[in-house]
């Protein structure tokens, strides 16, 4: 049987981005969206174990006490990783994520072109959106490896676990990571704004505390980053509002309305010729965006979006036509990801 530091290194030769260890079956690896095996040994129940015990070393009670634990760790191989540990059916399984040792620089990854822009913003929120895996830890580290190179300012990051590893250059870059360095988003989004922050990255805006903070600090003249999982712009307003008790939601509009710059949906898509594309819907916060925020008429959004191409806004819909028209992906798949078939298949025969 293969090491678990053997495991991770194949994986990470062949371009893996995720690891699953399960009781049953033989290890499994994500390649370009896919799973499939990385060996052919069948694990038992004793192996998944002692994988688990050699991953989690002294914080292995904490699975038999809570059944789940998360952890970063190095291997040898220099593979920075993630991993989550779980008990299911009484056994042990691990997700176990390989992260990218390098930070791209935006124009490698295929983004639209305004989103070139937005490091030169200097105060609002700018919220990259999309289900777990889409990329956006990618997008967000290309973003402020492109600050920290062009401006003179401090950048302060929340991640749950630190992803990239920053070198300063032009910037002070302080990572803190939830559990290691404070317990929470929310208590450490409050910390932060007494750091002297310019821009701040939030993980995960995952409650009512963080996002009202949040809110706070673009106000006051920050430049705030932040993810959500949502699919799309108007989703990502909605699921922002909606946290709150209604008697409060009035007043996020309005201020969401004053601070949201812009939001960049992803997903990833397969490409003709081998591994995967970002197929991204773009919303930028015109004064019509504003108006539609404040009034709480976000299932208007799409049709704004659509008339405001001329700023870098496009539908998530549009932007997977294009990609079929350039060649990227296939028809049948740029379908399946489409928000509205029946419009998507009307637009391509248009």
């Amino acid at each position: 049987m293969l090491e678990i530091s053997e495991i991770i290194a194949q994986a990470q030769q062949k371009g893996a981005s995720d690891i699953h260890i399960v009781t049953g079956l033989p290890v499994k690896c994500r390649i370009d969206g896919k799973v499939q095996n990385l060996t052919e040994k069948v694990l038992t129940w004793e192996d998944c174990e002692y994988y688990a015990k050699c991953l989690a070393g002294d914080l292995f009670h904490e699975i038999e006490c809570i059944g789940e634990l998360d952890l970063a760790r190095t291997f040898p191989c220099g593979a920075r990783t993630r991993i989550n540990l779980f008990r299911q059916q009484g056994a042990v399984s691990a997700a176990i994520r390989i992260l990218a040792d390098t930070i791209p620089e935006i124009e490698a990854l295929n983004l639209p072109p305004v989103v070139s822009e937005f490091p030169e913003y200097r105060s609002g929120i700018i919220l990259v959106t999309g289900e777990t895996g889409s990329g956006k830890s990618t997008t967000l580290a290309a973003i402020l490896n492109r600050i920290n190179h062009t401006r003179r300012s401090h950048i302060i990051t929340l991640e749950d676990p630190i992803e990239y590893i920053y070198e300063p250059d032009q910037c002070i870059i302080n990572q803190r990571e939830i559990g290691k360095d404070t317990r929470s988003y929310a208590d450490g989004l409050r910390s932060i704004l007494r750091e002297d922050p310019d821009v701040i990255l939030i993980g995960e805006m995952r409650d009512l505390n963080t996002i009202e903070t949040a809110l706070t600090a673009a106000e006051t003249g920050h430049l705030v980053f932040a993810t959500l999982h949502t699919n799309s712009a108007a989703d990502s307003v909605d699921r922002m509002v909606n946290v709150f008790p209604e008697g409060q939601q009035r007043q996020i509009r309005l201020q969401l309305s004053t601070t949201l710059r812009a939001v960049l949906s992803q997903q990833l898509l397969p490409k003709r010729a081998g591994g995967r594309a970002a197929a991204c819907e773009v919303m930028m916060v015109n004064s019509a965006i504003k108006n539609l925020i404040r009034e709480g008429k976000t299932p208007q959004i799409d049709s704004f979006i659509t008339m405001n191409a001329q700023d870098g806004s496009i539908t998530m819909d549009n932007a997977l036509l294009k990609m079929v028209r350039e060649g990227t992906v296939t028809y049948e798949t740029a379908l399946g990801y489409a928000r509205d078939r029946e419009a998507f298949s009307k637009g391509r025969r248009g």
